[in-house]
């Protein structure tokens, strides 16, 4: 069964723009607009609120909900546990909303085998490895250590978004902004949907 909502999966490496350009669009107000919170087992970041950022859970509650099947998805990444609760997405597809997801890329091909008629799969990718680089040290929020190894992903990340639908370089941040509405409102036309 199809329905009239939309999937917006976006991924990319870390430090790349994608939380950022979700926020934006998210905050222009349409309210069909939904955000997919992750449920995680990392830490809690300066200024994340839980059920607002991530659901913050322990390794414990996080086992369980794969033990009940609650999650469309679930990956480790980073050395911590990442996944999206799937109740919310079907409830949501049935209501016609469009749903951003904020999530890795082995993330989004779960995403998309488990609601293939109505993800549409967007890559953020950066301009270059030493912008990427600059960017996530520029933000201060993780130590040297973490750094270097959401660096050792970017290798695999750029291969596997070779494999999304789409791709938008973040060069700009407005230009990619418009580019995501512009491929949104596409799928929206070809769905049957209102852009």
């Amino acid at each position: 069964m199809t329905h009239k909502g939309l999937l917006v999966v976006i991924s990319s490496p870390s430090g790349s723009g994608k939380s950022t350009i979700i926020r934006r669009i998210i905050s222009e107000g349409d309210t069909r607009y939904r955000y997919s919170i992750s449920a995680t087992t990392r830490a809690m970041r300066p200024g994340e609120k839980d059920g607002i950022d991530y659901w913050f859970v322990d390794e414990a509650a996080f086992k369980e909900m794969i033990r009940r099947d609650e999650l469309a998805e679930y990956e480790q990444v980073h050395g911590h546990l990442y996944g999206t609760p799937v109740r919310p997405i079907e409830k949501w597809l049935q209501e016609g909303c469009i749903v951003f997801f904020d999530i890795d890329v082995k993330g989004a091909f779960a995403i998309q085998r488990r609601f293939p008629d109505e993800t549409c799969m967007i890559f953020i990718a950066p301009p270059d490895l030493e912008t990427l680089r600059q960017r996530l040290v520029g933000r201060g929020t993780e130590a040297s250590e973490a750094v270097r190894i959401r660096l050792e992903r970017v290798p695999m990340e750029m291969e596997m978004g070779k494999a999304f639908e789409f791709t938008v370089i973040n060069r700009d941040l407005h230009r990619s902004i418009a580019r995501v509405k512009k491929i949104i409102a596409g799928r929206l036309a070809e769905r049957g949907a209102v852009a």
